[in-house]
């Protein structure tokens, strides 16, 4: 395999800082791979795609044509991150969900940062995410956000930025520990010459984290007992739900299967009912109890809020916590970590215009051909518009949304994004990536070293989400410590 003609092409290469010249931290990687004879790394490809298929790692997607479910694409070559970068990135990723955090508590309490004039009150309380029903709830030891994924990027410069923020029920761990053992039974040699840090104990950390919120007077003889909370199989993420609560050996439960009895949560199981204590939920505020939120809804269970908020179940994520999610709340992160920590934010925003704002908006509009456009609340690669690659026809429509609810839109900087080796047709092409890290927040913060790498698998394209065509490979955080920030 002759990696030597590889050219980055301008674009900031996460493998490599020239044409066939590997970054320090990818060269035994970039070795082994060229010590292959023509055609293997191919054939390990398919190899891989098959491993994939026969665990079942897939995910669905809507409106499809072609048939709901599919088998997440993947990417042979893995992408490397050295250790002091990932120190860098596990600090501010830190940072930012323990801001996040006291600003939910907050939100839901004194709103003391809009007294302050830090947010204004407005962009809360118009807020899609934002639950009026959830103030003055207390979740167990004052966290929210227990589960977060928080997605990546670099720009032409290799430099770091957040790009979106996701506290509701991010998705796509399942993919990480799924294509770390596909890697592993592909690549043994590589992988043992390499050795990246373990992914694999995430599921046990999950539960641990989820059994740390239950009732602080359950009986200490007996661990607390959590249920995994799924739509059902039509879900785009139920192969995810089902993994996780196998792992964790949880059930998973649908609302169908809960009951509220004596003002405690149950399921309904062959023996009778069976307690639960903590609630990891995979479906949206709205449907999580139709007397509290949609009154239509047939995904939760009724009275659930009301055990909630007198402290008899725990439920993780906390309800409410979308208004986080937010990409106009996201623009006021800077403030909101100088606000309750005292800190400079350590990876920064992407550059933002809040088209509530009159001249936000103005150069927006005038921009709008140079810029990314996204809607407030919209996740899975839906509600953005990338404006270097629009038609005016598309441009023009975008732009009298924009005007009829400027609240509902930003305008971002468009990066060029970061790029890694993939497999095209038996051989390398740079591809654009970014990077979804998952935190746990329990007992204190975990980072999960990596994440899901996503690749944009067509040619030039920015959009990475699984559902708008996109890949993922395996990310390897290395041993030693070769990165300077």
């Amino acid at each position: 395999m002759k990696l030597d003609a590889y050219d980055p092409e301008g674009f900031y290469d996460e493998l490599f800082q020239g044409v066939g010249l590997p970054r320090a931290a990818a060269s035994v990687l970039i070795k082994n791979l060229e010590a292959m004879p023509d055609g293997e790394l191919a054939r390990r490809q398919q190899a891989a795609e098959k491993a994939l298929f026969d665990l079942g790692i897939t995910f669905n997607v809507y409106n499809s044509k072609a048939g709901l479910e599919r088998i997440f694409p993947f990417d042979v070559v893995p992408r490397i991150i050295e250790a002091k970068e990932w120190e860098f990135i596990e600090r501010g990723l830190k940072q930012r969900i323990e801001a996040l955090n006291l600003f939910l508590g907050d939100v839901y309490h004194e709103q003391r940062i809009v007294k302050d004039g830090v947010v204004p009150g407005d962009l809360i309380r118009s807020a899609t995410g934002y639950r009026k029903e959830c103030r003055g709830l207390n979740p167990p030891w004052g966290v929210w956000c227990h589960i977060s994924g928080t997605d990546l990027v670099k720009d032409e410069n290799g430099k770091l930025f957040v790009l979106e923020d996701n506290l509701r029920c991010p998705s796509g761990v399942s993919y990480v520990i799924g294509n770390r053992q596909v890697m592993k039974r592909s690549f043994p040699q590589i992988f043992g010459a390499i050795n990246p840090r373990a992914v694999e104990d995430y599921p046990s950390r999950l539960l641990d984290m989820l059994q740390f919120l239950g009732p602080r007077g359950a009986n200490s003889d007996s661990a607390p007992v959590v249920a995994l909370l799924t739509p059902g199989v039509f879900n785009s993420a139920y192969f995810e739900h089902s993994y996780l609560a196998q792992q964790m050996g949880v059930d998973l439960v649908t609302g169908g299967d809960l009951v509220m009895r004596d003002g405690y949560l149950h399921m309904r199981t062959t023996r009778g009912f069976k307690k639960i204590d903590v609630l990891y939920r995979r479906i949206d505020d709205d449907f999580l109890d139709p007397r509290a939120f949609r009154s239509d809804s047939m995904l939760g269970v009724p009275g659930l809020m009301e055990a909630y908020r007198a402290g008899r179940v725990a439920i993780a994520n906390a309800p409410g916590t979308g208004v986080a999610d937010d990409k106009v709340i996201y623009a006021y992160l800077p403030q909101i970590i100088r606000y309750y920590l005292g800190e400079e934010i350590l990876i920064p925003n992407v550059d933002t215009y809040m088209c509530w704002v009159p001249g936000d908006m103005k150069y927006v509009l005038e921009h709008m051909d140079e810029l990314v456009i996204k809607t407030a609340n919209d996740s899975g690669g839906y509600g953005v518009l990338i404006g270097p690659h629009a038609t005016k026809a598309v441009l023009q429509e975008w732009a009298e949304r924009i005007q009829d609810n400027p609240r509902n839109f930003i305008g971002q900087r468009t990066l060029a994004l970061s790029r890694s080796p993939v497999m095209i047709d038996g051989a390398c092409e740079g591809r654009h990536v970014d990077l979804r890290p998952f935190v746990l927040y329990g007992k204190d913060i975990y980072v999960m070293p990596g994440g899901l790498t996503r690749v944009a698998l067509k040619k030039g394209s920015l959009v990475v989400n699984s559902s708008q065509g996109g890949g993922s490979k395996d990310t390897w955080v290395m041993p030693e410590e070769l990165w300077e920030p």
